[in-house]
């Protein structure tokens, strides 16, 4: 299964979580990808949307290789074992938490703009991305919306990798995921339209709620 793009995509989760009778209090995107499928969720469900934020905490050397990843309120998830392999010790990994957490916190204050920080504790959440390949950003975001309490998380993506996919179901309450396919690689192989979502674009999104 392919997706024509990250609208329709959302369109067809939205569908999805519909029929297994989830709704949930709020809709949270992960920018910037997330976003127009975020809003097409949210549409769908008659829900607010908003944001949820985190970076990656790359390896010393090599910044592409995610060993973690922080939320803007600096609530963060480790890759352990990545962490024991490369022998990386503790005040690198503090700083890249400090520096990564500072740049997500500024970047969910330039998505919100003026809005309020939506009250999250009590409240049915359902976290959506494109997708997921090994999940770092998305685990840090689940552990941000745990951490301020929310009553019930929902990951639901278009696509995901199997290995991470199952893994995930351990940290939420639920996960909606239209496809694992053995033979995924990247999430932008199952789009026919996988285009670099901008910040100004992606904003445009928040705007409509």
């Amino acid at each position: 299964m392919s997706f024509a793009d990250r609208t329709e995509a959302g369109r067809r989760l939205g569908t999805e979580l519909i029929e297994r009778g989830v709704a949930g209090d709020i809709v949270l995107a992960i920018p910037r990808g997330g976003l127009p499928l975020g809003r097409a969720v949210a549409d769908t469900l008659d829900r607010p949307l908003d944001v949820v934020v985190a970076k990656k905490i790359g390896a010393p050397h090599n910044p592409e290789y995610a060993i973690g990843a922080v939320a803007s309120d600096g609530s963060v998830w480790l890759n352990e074992d990545a962490i024991g392999t490369l022998d990386i010790d503790t005040a690198y990994l503090e700083a890249e938490r400090t520096e990564m957490a500072s740049a997500a916190r500024e970047k969910a204050q330039r998505y919100r703009g003026d809005r309020e920080l939506p009250t999250i504790e009590g409240k049915a959440v359902v976290i959506v991305d494109d997708g997921v390949a090994t999940g770092a950003t998305v685990r840090a975001c689940i552990e941000r919306v745990t951490n301020v309490g929310a009553d019930r998380i929902v990951l639901a993506v278009p696509v995901g990798s199997p290995q991470t996919i199952d893994e995930l179901r351990s940290m939420v309450d639920e996960v909606v995921c239209l496809e694992t396919p053995r033979n995924f690689r990247a999430v932008g192989q199952f789009y026919d339209r996988f285009d670099q979502v901008q910040d100004e674009q992606a904003m445009t999104y928040l705007d409509k709620s």
